[in-house]
């Protein structure tokens, strides 16, 4: 009996030793600093598989601009910094390669520091776009100067325009298309600011209250109570109510029978048991007789490819194929032992790409399979598509192939996502040694379409619709008001 109790304590006392050094371990994520020369030869590392891998590296920039950038960075590292700093700098060279899915993400340890500790954070949600900025909401409940629609005029004496331009710097994008840097910075613009600017004591934000007369207002940070809040949503709703919640958030279908409109919201193309979602939502527009269909693509950041063609096969006019150029630079990565899973693509790879005489890798199914269109179910009525900053990767790839068929009209902004191409499919990461920080690597090149011009643009809508203050202010959606009026004008025509 005692020999038991003896093994329960030690039991318990490497448990807590483990959990405390993990805990430790988690918490000095954040505080952390790296001497300059390990940095300076992650950074170098980073550099050399880029050159070596990357299919897409000097599409938008030459790369005499590359080398610039990397060593002004290069360069600047003279002296210890956390990952926190070190992330910046890694982000703002990347950034100038114009691909959307190279990206930086910190290290596991510090996201799962970032993702337990209770930091205080910028205290408000702001809307951003070209150079405006809105309130969107306050974490504090009782606030009455930073209602929902308020215009931001400056923040610690700084203008919208210089906000947004400093902290565009650090996101990637497809080519030219700002408008996605602007959504991201919305979906998260305290932590988009603390990134950038860190965080103060207190802001002096400049504002327009209700006469439009420009004041300024002192606020602190927002301590966040995690706690709180999960007790919250346990108490109001069951864990199978959540579940779901979550499900109708990523794709949902709703009708209006009296317009005769289908409305299809799709949050993205990975989860959610789409391709029956897909065949219960048009066998029901078809029994329906719906004559008008709306497709919300406009928080799509993209996903699988698959899922992405087949939505598209049920509503293209003719069959289709992927792109014109598929192509990577190699199948062997060089330094594959920093790439993961480098195994495991180099594999998919061996059986799925040729090389050409470009001397490049081509992906021939996605080149030259031309998707059939579905029998069951397929729809022809008329289409209006919903994009944004946020249409990205597969979502745009749908766009794209419907842009300009006679019975789509695509309304909105401009997509995040390229309309020429982007560099994507295969999205291994690369993880420095030192720091731990993960950059994402796209594996091919994508020519949507060879005919279109290169100018880094993402994709025009045929309706311009963009966000404004007073829509903010009164919660209305104006991209679907557009679309409504569309549908309205049509039946009278």
């Amino acid at each position: 009996m005692k020999l038991l109790q003896v093994v329960l304590l030690l039991a318990i006392t490497i448990t807590i030793f483990i959990s405390c050094t993990a805990s430790k371990k988690i918490q000095s994520a954040a505080t952390r600093k790296f001497p300059p020369d390990k940095l300076q030869s992650d950074f170098l590392l980073l550099k050399k598989i880029l050159e070596a891998n990357h299919p897409s590296l000097y599409w938008y920039t030459a790369k005499d601009s590359i080398d610039f950038y990397f060593y002004s960075i290069y360069n600047s590292i003279t002296d210890s910094l956390t990952e926190a700093q070190f992330r910046n700098k890694v982000a703002w060279f990347i950034s100038k390669i114009r691909c959307g899915h190279t990206a930086v993400r910190y290290s596991k340890q510090y996201s799962k520091y970032a993702e337990k500790s209770k930091e205080p954070f910028f205290p408000l949600f702001i809307k951003a776009w070209r150079d405006s900025l809105v309130v969107l909401g306050s974490p504090r409940r009782q606030d009455s100067i930073f209602k929902r629609g308020t215009i931001i005029t400056s923040i610690n004496n700084m203008n919208p325009a210089l906000l947004l331009d400093s902290m565009r710097q650090f996101i990637s994008t497809d080519g030219y298309s700002d408008n996605f840097k602007d959504q991201l910075i919305s979906f998260g613009f305290p932590l988009a600011y603390k990134n950038v600017f860190g965080l103060s004591k207190e802001y002096s934000i400049g504002y327009l209250d209700s006469s439009r007369k420009n004041k300024i207002a002192s606020i602190n940070n927002y301590i966040p109570d995690s706690t709180k809040k999960t007790k919250a949503l346990k108490a109001l709703f069951p864990n199978h109510e959540v579940r779901k919640q979550q499900l109708l958030s990523l794709r949902n279908i709703t009708v209006d029978s009296t317009a005769q409109t289908a409305y299809i919201k799709l949050a993205g193309f990975s989860q959610g048991s789409i391709r029956q979602f897909y065949r219960n939502s048009f066998k029901a527009i078809k029994e329906l007789h719906i004559n008008n269909l709306v497709i919300d693509v406009r928080e799509n950041g993209g996903g699988n490819i698959g899922l992405s063609t087949t939505l598209t096969k049920y509503v293209s006019a003719k069959p289709f194929h992927f792109a014109d150029t598929v192509a990577a630079v190699r199948k062997n990565f060089y330094c594959s032992r920093y790439i993961h899973p480098a195994w495991l693509y180099s594999i998919i790879m061996t059986f799925t790409a040729r090389k050409k005489n470009d001397e490049r890798f081509h992906f021939n199914f996605l080149e030259h399979h031309v998707y059939r269109l579905k029998k069951n179910f397929h729809y022809s009525g008329n289409i209006y598509i919903v994009q944004g900053g946020f249409t990205f990767s597969a979502a745009t790839a749908f766009v794209s192939h419907l842009k300009g068929q006679p019975n789509v009209t695509v309304v909105g902004e401009e997509t995040g996502g390229g309309y020429y191409g982007n560099s994507a499919v295969h999205l291994p990461v690369i993880k420095l040694p030192t720091t731990k920080l993960r950059i994402t690597l796209p594996v091919y090149r994508i020519v949507t379409d060879s005919t279109r011009i290169k100018n880094g643009r993402g994709i025009l809508p045929d309706v311009f619709v963009g966000p404004s203050s007073n829509a903010i202010r009164q919660g209305i959606d104006a991209k679907m008001q557009k679309v409504r009026e569309l549908i309205e004008a049509g039946k009278k025509e």
